[in-house]
């Protein structure tokens, strides 16, 4: 059994040769998808003391569900992973939604006072 150079990686370097190595992106990437992230949460915490009347808590829930969806798959990697990862994410997502609203109706929030 022969071994030749083109057969064994002597750098340890496994990823470079991985068909899906993980591109960098620019530092100018980041920085948009942080001034996203940072208009949603001043939107988000506008809702303290701007009167949003009945859209308070669906514009809230979907806030919350676009800023989980940009951090978990731009930074875990989720949309170059297995499509398994992204399903059980998401599903955790939907998942405490439903609690979420579960929990609001026990407690009558719905029902107008």
């Amino acid at each position: 059994m022969s071994t030749t150079a083109e057969h064994v990686d002597h750098t340890g370097d496994h990823e470079a040769h991985e068909p899906h190595a993980h591109e960098h992106k620019p530092d100018s990437y980041y920085v948009k998808v942080a001034l996203i992230l940072a208009a949603i949460t001043a939107l988000e915490t506008s809702t303290y003391w701007v009167d949003f009347g009945p859209f308070f808590l669906p514009s809230l829930l979907i806030m919350m569900a676009i800023k989980f969806v940009m951090v978990a798959s731009l930074f875990m990697h989720l949309r170059t992973d297995s499509k398994i990862f992204s399903m059980l994410f998401y599903s955790g997502l939907l998942l405490a939604v439903f609690v979420y609203m579960a929990f609001l109706a026990t407690f009558r929030f719905f029902t107008p006072t």
